[in-house]
């Protein structure tokens, strides 16, 4: 009976409260929330007066009903807030989160790709570098055995009948680039005999020219008889009077600057035009 007491003092207190809140006409809409509204519907239930009444156990029931009914659909109302609002903060985080993993994952795209490019760039450079060696290698060995081909060919003149005059125009075309008339002339130890006519016929040639012939030093062996490898087809070396300048008018000296002046034409004549361009 107590409890019921209370809470009708309390609800007529609320009532009081509310009336002072609101207009004089609450059913024109006036009110302020939603809280206001539901408790001023409640005090319109019943009629105001300004005693306390006692109301039965139904009546506070009622209201202690209506009072939980409302809260409770405040806080679905709220707890549908806040879930809604969490799912939109997750979405939004999971989409930044997502996002962040493809930039990753392209970065990481993009550095592989990269890697790879340059691995087979590495590659393809090396294996072309390593076919154009292959290449100059056997263009440089051919070309060693088209000079040592027209070497020994060369041979061929220092048996000919020609060899003496050769010999003469070899001796005063050194003697002249050393201008040096008393110059020494060296020759094949083998040329000794043939290299004496030779000088006898150039001094008869050039005017003054007095050469000598070397007598404690000779140029290697013809390459048939040589034995430790090295070798001379034919030809003289000229030394100047004081031995300091040499002119070398051997047979292997000439065919090799010969050789060396038109290697372009003969790589070109060989290998072709593209050929002869690889360096």
């Amino acid at each position: 009976e107590d409890f019921r007491k209370a809470i009708a003092l309390h609800i007529l207190k609320r009532d009081v409260l509310l009336a002072r809140a609101t207009t004089t006409h609450p059913e024109k809409g006036f009110l302020k929330n939603r809280r206001a509204s539901f408790f001023l519907s409640l005090s319109r239930d019943r009629p105001q007066k300004n005693v306390v009444t006692i109301m039965d156990d139904t009546e506070v029931q009622k209201q202690i009903n209506q009072m939980v009914e409302f809260i409770k659909q405040e806080a679905e109302e709220k707890a549908n807030e806040i879930r809604v609002a969490a799912e939109e903060e997750f979405n939004i985080e999971k989409l930044q989160m997502v996002e962040v993993e493809k930039q990753k994952i392209k970065r990481e795209y993009e550095r592989k790709e990269s890697l790879v490019s340059v691995k087979k760039k590495i590659e393809r450079s090396t294996t072309g570098n390593a076919a154009r060696i292959k290449v100059l290698i056997a263009r440089d060995r051919m070309m060693e055995e088209v000079l040592n081909t027209a070497r020994e060919k060369l041979g061929d003149v220092s048996k000919s009948p020609q060899y003496k005059q050769l010999l003469a125009g070899l001796i005063a075309q050194g003697a002249k680039k050393l201008q040096d008339s008393n110059c020494t002339i060296r020759c094949r130890k083998q040329d000794e005999n043939v290299c004496k006519e030779a000088i006898a016929l150039a001094t008869e040639r050039v005017h003054g020219l007095q050469p000598t012939l070397d007598g404690r030093e000779s140029l290697p062996p013809a390459p048939e008889i040589s034995k430790d490898g090295k070798s001379c087809v034919g030809g003289v070396l000229v030394i100047s009077s004081n031995g300091k300048t040499t002119c070398d008018n051997t047979l292997d000296a000439r065919v090799r600057n010969t050789f060396e002046a038109l290697m372009p034409r003969i790589r070109a004549d060989i290998f072709g035009e593209d050929g002869a361009k690889i360096m």
